[in-house]
């Protein structure tokens, strides 16, 4: 029997680790942009989330992903976090 090793993260919102696949990445790149890495592997700063909608709010609450990317973040990435919750994740 082989073992799978599991890739961990750590989730912004509750500081605690989850399986990478089971979270959603948000990066800032070299040039600023800050956007949802669909192939979570992109070059940058990146950031991970759960996806349910009580993560999505205390980020919102406590600027984590402001912290998290040392940049302040725009409220459009929030609607775009929105989104890809209810679309992909539910």
């Amino acid at each position: 029997m082989e073992n799978k090793h599991v890739v961990l993260r750590k989730d912004v919102s509750s500081n605690k680790m989850f399986p990478k696949l089971e979270l959603i990445r948000i990066v800032k790149d070299k040039e600023g942009h800050i956007f949802i890495d669909q192939t979570r592997k992109a070059n940058g700063r990146g950031v991970y989330i759960r996806p349910t909608l009580e993560a999505l709010e205390k980020v919102k609450k406590t600027r984590a992903l402001d912290r998290g990317l040392k940049t302040k973040v725009d409220e459009g990435i929030f609607d775009l976090l929105l989104e890809e919750i209810k679309n992909n994740w539910d």
